[in-house]
């Protein structure tokens, strides 16, 4: 009996063909009957989604179905999976059911709608070309393809103002980092202080000395790049991020000539800087 018979055995009698004919016309049979149990299940709802994902797959799993049938059921399973929210399992078996059949309309609109569900808009609108090539009136396509066009074109824009926002923030962190020179000390406006007789530096290691990475970021904030991944830098500027040393100290350092005393400096009101420690170094 054909039962019994082993996998890629020919049949010898005319009986055995007979059998394998009988079991692969059951096959065929209970293959198209989960087809329509599946359909049933689609049309009485979400409660049955699954149900309806089964049978498609045991109809699927009877292997007795020509590529087209098997299209359709790889489509029809595609659709539930969409239905349900499993983008990537719709996708998955919309593209099994176009390279079953590839101009299954069902299955190019289906594979479509699930890119553009997982955001991969290059492959969206390839589907999108697919499907009017081989229904240039299929409506439902063309709306997928100017949803995909109008989100292409929101990317390139939001790109662009990231792009336009970070070369702007560098502008202005370069402008800092790499200034020239400082100005007049602020309370000195009138310059009565000559160098020969105090000499002043600027406070320096009053806190976190920042990166340039950080200070671009904080440049960033509010715009377009705020939420960007990653920040380029040059190689230069990378390494002088690497090298920052950072102290927490205030001080400014005073040399005076020694006739004035300290006394004077320090009740000369001009002269005093609150909250800042002086560092007095007699001579010049």
């Amino acid at each position: 009996m054909a039962l019994w018979m082993e996998d890629g055995s020919n049949p010898l009698t005319e009986n055995e063909k007979a059998d394998l004919d009988a079991i692969a016309a059951l096959k065929e049979s209970s293959a198209l009957e989960f087809k329509e149990k599946g359909n049933e299940f689609v049309r009485l709802g979400k409660k049955h989604y699954t149900d309806a994902i089964d049978c498609y797959t045991k109809a699927i799993n009877q292997k007795v179905l020509s590529n087209s049938e098997n299209s359709v059921l790889y489509a029809n399973r595609a659709h539930v999976n969409l239905l349900l929210g499993n983008n990537r399992r719709a996708l998955n078996d919309a593209e099994e059911a176009i390279n079953l059949c590839p101009t299954n309309i069902k299955a190019i609109y289906r594979a479509a709608k699930a890119s553009l569900s997982l955001n991969l808009l290059d492959e969206a609108k390839s589907y999108c070309a697919s499907g009017i090539r081989c229904d240039p009136n299929n409506v439902e396509i063309k709306k997928i393809e100017r949803q995909i066009d109008s989100l292409i074109l929101e990317q390139e824009q939001r790109e662009a103002l990231v792009t336009k926002a970070i070369a702007e923030a560098e502008k202005l962190v370069s402008a800092i980092v790499h200034r020239e020179g400082c100005p007049p000390l602020p309370w000195d406006a009138e310059n009565k202080y000559t160098r020969e007789a105090v000499e002043l530096y600027y406070e320096t290691g009053s806190g976190i000395c920042l990166s340039k990475e950080r200070i671009l970021r904080n440049f960033l904030e509010g715009t377009a790049a705020s939420n960007a991944q990653s920040i380029a830098l040059d190689e230069k500027d990378a390494v002088e991020d690497s090298n920052h040393t950072t102290s927490a100290s205030k001080c400014i350092a005073m040399q005076e000539n020694s006739s004035q005393s300290s006394l004077f400096v320090l009740n000369t009101e001009s002269m005093r800087l609150p909250n800042h420690k002086y560092i007095r170094k007699k001579g010049k």
